[in-house]
């Protein structure tokens, strides 16, 4: 499960992405940024600059700021509240951070993002070159999600899993989650003494996913399931991923001198940067079942074929994003369908060279070619 392997070290991180939570950045009774810890953060940032590390920060906080301004302080927040107490909290947030790395002589740049700007491809594109280019510029980008925008069924949720597609949208090989805890227990420390602490996982188990279970009290919002879900998509990409403790003033510093936190070390074949994409995204458009002969198929490597298929279920376009499910209805693969609903639909267990005489037009042999598919 853990063995004793290296563990990787910020200070050879190439490109780093920092994930950071309202409670880090927003000082509660007062309503406003924690000054002093975020021009820690900074300082932290530009010691990792000048050793020649590209960083982008993933930050929360932008509801927490604005709730106070606008008289939303009792019991949560209707969806409205929320999109506007964004619209007014990002504002406050963004300058927060400018500030606090202006003082270091670094530029901010600003990037709001929504589960759309990852999930559709093209867009995805788009938001990977602007990274790309103000990084090569010397910016750190601070990004949050678009919440004025964002609808209860249409949003990350949690910034872990945001941060986790930054990661893999930057090609970045370090992602630090600073949280209020300082990595993965086998159980919850605060209520069983027995718990141990885990500095190295070398490989997303069973085992190590159930040791996610429910956000217990005091956990930042997404707690550690959505952390080991952000781990997932990381380490699949080739990024190694930090669970860190991030109260105390100069907690990149603290990582740096070896500070104890939890390693999830990435897969050894990290996948193209395509087959990330798939394997990362967050919202399928529909489900696929298979037969035991098409299951194989898919794990000795082979493309989906229309004979194997035995259900289609929801609405989606070719191109589209689907999850490919066995007969008892565990998910196998997750691919990019060559076919609109209906028309899978229609081929579903025939043969490839009846496909021109059922659709009246003849389209590709496979519903999902290999190099579309990526098995879970």
């Amino acid at each position: 499960m853990t063995g004793h392997p290296t563990s990787p070290s910020l200070s050879s991180a190439r490109r780093l992405v920092i994930k950071i939570g309202s409670a880090l950045v927003v000082d509660p009774d007062k309503a406003a940024p924690r000054q002093a810890w975020l021009a820690s953060v900074a300082e932290d940032i530009a010691q990792l600059r000048r050793q020649g590390t590209d960083v982008t920060v993933v930050s929360s906080g932008a509801i927490a700021l604005a709730r106070h301004t606008l008289g939303l302080t009792n019991g949560a927040l209707r969806l409205p509240e929320k999109q506007a107490a964004a619209a007014v909290g990002q504002i406050r947030l963004a300058q927060a951070w400018s500030n606090a790395l202006s003082e270091q002589g670094l530029t901010a740049a600003q990037l709001l993002l929504t589960p759309e700007d990852t999930e559709d491809r093209q867009r995805y594109l788009n938001a990977r070159a602007t990274l790309d280019t103000l990084l090569g510029l010397g910016c750190v980008p601070v990004i949050n999600e678009n919440d004025t925008i964002a609808t209860a069924e249409i949003r990350f949720g949690d910034n872990d899993r945001l941060a986790a597609r930054v990661a893999q949208m930057t090609d970045a090989d370090q992602l630090v989650l600073l949280s209020d805890i300082d990595g993965l227990y086998t159980a919850d420390p605060r209520t069983n003494p027995d718990a141990q602490h885990l500095p190295v996982i070398e490989a997303l188990t069973p085992e190590i996913e159930a040791m996610g279970g429910e956000p217990p009290p005091g956990y930042s919002s997404g707690g550690m399931r959505t952390k080991l879900l952000a781990a997932g998509i990381a380490t699949r990409s080739g990024c190694a991923m930090a669970i860190a403790l991030g109260k105390q003033n100069h907690p990149l510093r603290a990582l740096l001198d070896g500070a104890r936190c939890s390693w999830f070390l990435p897969q050894a074949c990290a996948q193209t940067a395509r087959k990330q994409w798939i394997a990362g995204s967050l919202t399928p458009a529909g489900e696929i079942m298979i037969d035991d002969g098409a299951a194989d198929a898919l794990r000795h490597g082979g493309s989906l074929l229309p004979a194997g298929v035995m259900g289609v279920k929801g609405e989606f376009t070719q191109g589209d994003l689907v999850v490919v499910v066995d007969n008892g209805g565990r998910v196998l693969a997750r691919g990019l369908s060559a076919y609109d609903a209906d028309d899978a639909r229609q081929i579903a267990g025939h043969r490839s060279s009846e496909l021109h005489e059922i659709l009246g037009w003849q389209g590709r042999d496979e519903i999902i070619h290999r190099d579309d598919l990526v098995m879970v």
